[in-house]
Order: C-alpha cells, then sequence, then structure tokens
C-alpha cells in the first residue's frame, strides 16, 4: 500500500538555512570560489609523502588527534611556526599554533569567542563574503571601513572611529585582510599597518587579521604581519586551501594563549584531519619555498592573461583592480550596470563569477562590481571565458560598446 511521506518540512528548526541546490558539475568557465589549478597539484609527491609518513607514523591514526592533542600534529605545527618565521615575521612556537579545519572554522571560532549579539565589527568595505556573513549571522552590527588601492585608509578609519565613540560605540573587533586582500587583492603597506595597530591600541579594539593568501605574493614580498607587530591585540589565521589545495581542509590559528585555549576548547569536532596534516607537513617541511614560488609564477602568468583578455574585450568600460598576489581580480564596470543582471544569462552559457555585492559590507553600492578568480581555469579557458562575459553582457547592458568580439 501507499505511504505517505513523512513531513520533514514541519519539524526544521526556525533557524534552518534554505535547501540547497543539487550538485550537478563545474560549469565550463568557472570563476568562482578559491578554486586550484588541477594541473598545478603536485600529485607525485604527494603520494610519496603521504606514504612516508603513513610508514613511519600511521600508527598514531588508531588515537584521536594522534594522541598528540587537540592542538594538531606537531610536524605541521612545527613547520607553521617555522614558515611564519621566515615569511611573516611571528614569532611563535609549535605551542602556539592551533590547527583548523580550513580558515573556516577558525573564524567561526574566533567570531562566537569574541563578538557578542549588537556588537560592532568592523570590516574592509570589499571584504570576504563568508566573514561578512559569518558576522551577520552572529547578530553583530557590521560596518565598513573604507580602503583605496593600498587597503584600509587609516585617516578615514580614525576619523569613522572617533564618531563612532562620540555617539556611544566602541567597535569590538576590526577584521582585516592585509596581505593579499579578498578581493580586491592590495597589500596594505607598512606605515599603514603601524597606524591600525595604533588606533586599536587607542580604541582597546581586538584585530582579526585573516592572511590565507599571503603565501601568493608575485613579487617584492609583503611587510610583516600585523600579529607579528603586535602580538598582544591579534588572532592571526592562514590556510593551505590556496596555496595547496582547498579540498585538504586544514587552516591554523596563532594567538595569545588566553584566546587560544579558548578556541581549543570549542574545537569539539574530534580533530582537525589527521592525514591531511601529516601529509601537509610531510611535503611542504622539505617543499614548499618552491612550490609556492613556481605556483606564484604560474599564476601571476594567468593573470596577466585575464587582463589582457579583460583589456581586449570590454576596453574602457571596465576599471581593473590589480592584484599582488592571490587568485581573484576585482573589477568593476560603470556605475549603470548592475552585474546582478549578468548571473543568470552567463549561467546559462556555462559561465559563473561572483557579484560584488556579495562581496561588499553595502551591496548596493557595489552593484557595478564583480570578481574573477583565474586560479582554476586555464589560460585559453580565460582568454574564452572573458569574451563570452563581454558578450553577454554587452548584450543585456549596451556595455560595452565595442570589443574584439562585439561591435554595435
Amino acid at each position: 500500500m501507499d505511504v505517505a511521506a513523512f513531513a520533514y518540512a514541519h519539524n526544521f528548526t526556525k533557524s534552518a538555512p534554505a535547501a540547497a541546490p543539487r550538485f550537478t558539475g563545474l560549469p565550463m568557465y568557472n570563476f568562482i570560489g578559491g578554486h586550484n589549478d588541477p594541473h598545478e597539484i603536485p600529485t607525485e609527491a604527494l603520494a610519496e609523502a603521504a606514504a612516508a609518513v603513513i610508514r613511519r607514523e600511521g600508527a598514531s591514526l588508531a588515537l584521536y588527534n594522534l594522541g598528540t592533542g587537540p592542538q594538531g600534529y606537531r610536524g605541521l605545527r612545527d613547520f607553521v611556526a617555522d614558515k611564519l618565521a621566515r615569511h611573516r615575521g611571528i614569532k611563535t612556537d609549535r605551542d602556539g599554533v592551533l590547527i583548523t579545519t580550513g580558515s573556516g572554522q577558525g573564524i567561526d571560532m574566533i567570531s562566537a569567542l569574541l563578538v557578542e549579539p549588537g556588537e560592532t565589527v568592523l570590516l574592509e568595505e570589499y571584504c570576504y563574503q563568508g566573514a561578512i556573513n559569518r558576522f551577520r549571522k552572529l547578530g553583530a552590527t557590521v560596518l565598513a571601513m573604507a580602503v583605496d588601492e593600498d587597503g584600509i585608509r587609516i585617516d578615514a578609519l580614525a576619523a569613522q572611529l572617533a564618531a563612532l565613540k562620540a555617539a556611544g560605540t566602541v567597535p569590538k573587533m576590526i577584521y582585516t585582510i592585509p596581505t593579499i586582500q579578498n578581493p580586491t587583492g592590495s597589500i596594505l603597506p607598512l606605515d599603514r599597518r603601524h597606524g591600525l595597530l595604533a588606533l586599536a591600541r587607542q580604541y582597546g579594539i581586538v584585530i582579526f587579521e585573516d592572511e590565507c593568501y599571503a603565501d601568493l605574493i608575485w613579487s617584492g614580498g609583503a611587510p610583516p604581519s600585523l600579529y607579528a607587530l603586535d602580538p598582544s591585540q591579534v588572532v592571526h589565521i592562514g590556510s593551505f586551501s590556496k596555496s595547496l589545495a582547498p579540498a585538504l581542509r586544514v587552516g591554523y590559528a596563532v594567538a595569545d594563549w588566553s584566546v587560544l585555549s579558548r578556541m581549543i576548547a570549542m574545537k569539539t569536532d574530534g580533530g582537525t584531519g589527521a592525514l591531511d596534516q601529516m601529509i601537509i607537513a610531510e611535503y611542504f617541511s622539505q617543499h614548499f619555498d618552491a612550490h609556492a614560488a613556481h605556483l606564484s609564477g604560474v599564476l601571476a602568468d594567468k593573470l596577466a592573461t585575464m587582463i589582457e583578455a579583460c583589456e581586449r574585450e570590454f576596453g574602457t568600460s571596465l576599471q581593473l583592480f590589480k592584484p599582488q598576489g592571490g587568485i581573484f581580480m576585482w573589477m568593476k564596470l560603470p556605475d549603470s550596470v548592475d552585474v546582478r543582471t549578468l548571473i543568470a544569462p552567463s549561467a546559462k552559457q556555462d559561465l559563473v563569477f561572483n557579484p560584488g555585492p556579495d562581496w561588499a559590507v553595502d551591496g548596493e553600492a557595489a552593484k557595478s562590481y564583480f570578481r574573477l578568480c583565474f586560479g582554476l581555469a586555464s589560460k585559453q579557458e580565460i582568454i574564452d571565458g572573458v569574451a563570452l562575459l563581454a558578450k553577454i553582457c554587452h548584450a543585456e547592458t549596451g556595455i560595452p560598446v565595442h570589443s574584439a568580439n562585439v561591435k554595435n
């Protein structure tokens, strides 16, 4: 006999998210997310690293956290401490490092630990969508810090903080991506870093520093991390998603023990994937510098291809914010264009991109902006995809008026 389906929908909690669509595969021209180039995953070297570390330490997989405690695999924490000392100026040891399940877990824990509903958090006006959403979900008041091509404008931030204090509000936290900012790709200069820290000390504000892209810088390096300049008032996170592989869900946090110990207490997942940690430590402890330099070169070459394609197809109708590293380029069409009108027609032609409103504190003010990821696509896919996007944009908005494949 027929049995009526159980009505699960009536039992969902009020806070349950909307249903996710079924995954139907990646589009041909995929310019969203933080994917890496499949050809740049060092598969053979990772296989060798996996074999070596499993033969040497595989028996420890029988124990939660490999029997070394909830902070993570000691070999990986040793590597993180060494990498941060050499490349970001951070002085710590393995005991000052917490391994997280991707940087997203770090953001979840730090925001939940330090921000109460109703408190104010400052973010760059264009910022990581995941951070914006997490703070808002906590019930925080999210305000934008003005930026230019070099990142946070310290003069504007000083005036903003003074005005907020005069109105009776002192922000609880400043969340910033100072090194290869997402989505703009900027690097905050050293003098601005000192200015930001001075303002944070003046007002007693925690700085949450996200450096997920700091391993991928084209040339010239970057100033020391904010944490290196003032470890007393900064919480620092990083990730291996962009420098190695996003499917290996491994990130890390560095903070004063008063913060780190609370984060450890919040880590109730039974431990970040142990094998992932062991493989990353085994491979990167021997090959990190060479790997990061090679990958940065590949990405810089892809970026050059994307810049050339954008300039050819869109001409002067597109303003490019050329990144200093990473895997994204931020760009702007004329104010009359709302990029959200391009999402559906682009998807119908197997092309996806990130609309600016998703990556801005004030979405409406960013309606003419969008972000393209050049990490996954091949150079030919970048060329063809940008040409297709220009054609779609012209069909929907009349812009660009003239390009390599579109004529009025």
